[in-house]
C-alpha cells in the first residue's frame, strides 16, 4: 500500500478525538493504584530511578558535578528528580552541554554504548551551540522547533533528543506550548496498536499499514512528535478528569505506557 498522508491525518484526527476507551482508563487506574507499580508516581515521576556506571563515563565532558564521582564509583543511580535538579543548575551556570550529559546518563542507564554515543554527539563541531539553541527555541517557539534543531546532530536520534527536551522542559520556568515528553520505540508501538485498533473499529482496513508507517520504531518527523504531544497531553487531562487519584502530569502517562500498563490489542 502506498503511503497516503491524508489517511494518516484522518487516523490522527480520530485518535485525538476519541482518546482512550473505558477499558484503557481502568487498566491505567489499576496500574497507578498498585503499590509495586504506579503508586510511587501518584505525586509525579520524580522517584523514577535508573542505575548507571559512573566509571564508564570517564571520557565524556563536561561531567555534571551533581552526579557520582566517576573515579570513585562503579555503580550509582539517578532519578528523574535528580536530573531535573542537575539540568536546572547547569542551565543557570550557562552550560547546556552539561545538562545534556545528565539527560543521556539517565537515558542510557547501564547500556555500555551510552558514553561513546554521547561523546560522539558532543564531539561534532558546533554541537554545544545546537543544544543551547534548542533550549532557547523551547522557550521561544516550543518543543517542535527545538526537536527539529536537535535532529540536525548526527547520532542523536529522537528517543534520546526527546529525553533532553523533556528534562529541559521541566527545568525551565516556562516553555511555549505543551511541555515536551519522551518518545521512544516502546511508546510508538503502543500508539501504533492503538491507532490500528481505532481505525479497524470503523472499518478502515488500511489503518494497520498507515499506523505502522507513522508510528514506526524510530526517526519520527517533527509532525509526528507534535501529534504525540497533543495526544499525550489530551489523554493526561482525560485521566485526571476521570480518575480521582491520577496526577495532572503527562509524564506519568509516559511511564505507564512504557511500563505496559495498558496494551491496546
Amino acid at each position: 500500500m502506498r503511503f497516503d498522508q491524508s489517511l494518516a491525518d484522518e487516523l490522527d484526527a480520530m485518535m485525538l478525538e476519541q482518546l482512550l476507551p473505558g477499558d484503557a482508563i481502568e487498566s491505567l487506574g489499576r496500574w497507578l493504584a498498585d503499590p509495586e507499580k504506579g503508586w510511587q508516581y501518584t505525586d509525579g515521576t520524580g522517584p523514577h530511578t535508573i542505575p548507571y556506571s559512573p566509571s564508564s563515563w570517564m571520557a565524556v565532558a563536561p561531567w555534571p558535578t551533581t552526579l557520582a564521582d566517576r573515579a570513585a564509583a562503579n555503580s550509582a543511580s539517578v532519578s528523574r528528580a535528580d536530573v531535573v535538579a542537575t539540568v536546572r543548575a547547569a542551565q543557570q551556570s550557562g552550560s547546556w552541554a552539561t545538562a545534556f550529559v545528565a539527560t543521556q546518563v539517565w537515558g542510557y542507564g547501564v547500556n555500555g554504548y551510552g558514553p561513546y554515543r554521547t561523546g560522539q554527539v558532543l564531539a561534532q563541531p558546533g554541537a554545544e551551540a545546537v543544544i543551547t539553541e534548542a533550549a532557547s527555541l523551547l522557550v521561544d517557539e516550543g518543543a517542535i522547533a527545538a526537536y527539529e534543531k536537535l535532529h540536525t546532530l548526527d547520532g542523536l536520534g529522537p528517543a534520546f533528543l526527546t529525553k533532553f527536551l523533556y528534562f529541559a522542559g521541566l527545568a525551565l520556568p516556562e516553555v511555549r506550548g505543551p511541555r515536551p515528553l519522551i518518545l521512544d520505540s516502546v511508546l510508538a508501538r503502543v500508539l501504533r496498536r492503538h491507532a490500528t485498533k481505532i481505525g479497524r473499529t470503523v472499518g478502515y482496513e488500511w489503518s494497520e499499514a498507515i499506523a505502522r508507517r507513522i508510528w514506526r520504531d524510530s526517526n519520527w518527523t517533527s509532525h509526528r512528535y507534535d501529534v504525540y504531544l497533543r495526544w499525550m497531553h489530551a489523554v493526561s487531562d482525560q485521566l485526571a478528569a476521570e480518575l480521582i487519584d491520577w496526577p495532572p502530569a503527562p509524564d506519568v502517562l509516559e511511564v505507564a505506557l512504557f511500563s505496559a500498563a495498558w496494551d491496546p490489542v
